[in-house]
C-alpha cells in the first residue's frame, strides 16, 4: 500500500512540473506571437516602403535620362543650326539644372530606399528569432506531453533543455539581439 501511494505521489509530483512547464511555454509562445505578428505587419509596411521608394528612384532615373537626351538634341540643334542656338541656350541651362537636381535628388531617394530595406532586414532577423524560438517552445511543450504520458523524467528534462533555448531566443526577440544562427534560420527557413 505504502508502495502505491509513493509512486502515485511521484505520478503527481511529475505531472505537477509537466503543468507547470506547459503553463510557462505557452505564455512565452503567445506573448512571442504576439510580439512577432507585430513585426510581421511592420515589415510588410517597411516593404511597401522599400518598394515605393524604389519606383520613386527609378521614376527619378526616368526623368534623368529624358533631361539628358534633351539636352543631347538641344545640343545637336544648336549644331545644326547656328542661328538657333542662342535661342536654345536658355534650355540648354534649364536643362543642366534638372541634370544636377534629378542627379541628386535620385541619390538621395536610392539612400532612402537602401535605409528602408535595412530596416526590413533587421526586421526579418527579429522575425527569425521568434521563429526559432516557437520551434524550440513547441517541442518543449510536446516533450512534457511525452513525460506526462510515460511518467518519466527524462522527456521533462529535455522539455526544460529546449524551453531554455526557446526562451533564450524569444528574449533574444525582445530586446533586439543579434543571435541569428545561420544554418538553423535556413534549416527553418
Amino acid at each position: 500500500m505504502e508502495v502505491e501511494i509513493s509512486v502515485e505521489a511521484e505520478k503527481k509530483r511529475l505531472n505537477s512540473w509537466v503543468a507547470l512547464t506547459v503553463v510557462l511555454l505557452s505564455v512565452l509562445m503567445g506573448l512571442g506571437k504576439l510580439k512577432d505578428d507585430n513585426i510581421v505587419q511592420t515589415r510588410q509596411l517597411q516593404k511597401a516602403d522599400a518598394a515605393d521608394a524604389w519606383s520613386e528612384y527609378q521614376a527619378k532615373k526616368i526623368k534623368l535620362h529624358l533631361a539628358e537626351a534633351s539636352l543631347r538634341q538641344a545640343e545637336m540643334l544648336a549644331i545644326a543650326n547656328p542661328a538657333s542656338a542662342g535661342a536654345l541656350k536658355p534650355r540648354q541651362q534649364q536643362l543642366k539644372h534638372e541634370l544636377e537636381r534629378y542627379k541628386q535628388e535620385s541619390q538621395d531617394l536610392q539612400r532612402k530606399a537602401q535605409a528602408k530595406e535595412q530596416g526590413m532586414e533587421t526586421l526579418n532577423a527579429r522575425h527569425d528569432l521568434f521563429d526559432i524560438s516557437d520551434a524550440a517552445l513547441s517541442i518543449a511543450v510536446a516533450c512534457a506531453a511525452v513525460a506526462a504520458l510515460s511518467a518519466n523524467l527524462l522527456p521533462l528534462f529535455a522539455s526544460w533543455g529546449f524551453g531554455a533555448a526557446g526562451a533564450l531566443f524569444w528574449l533574444a526577440g525582445f530586446a533586439g539581439w543579434n543571435l541569428r544562427i545561420e544554418w538553423l534560420v535556413s534549416l527553418l527557413g
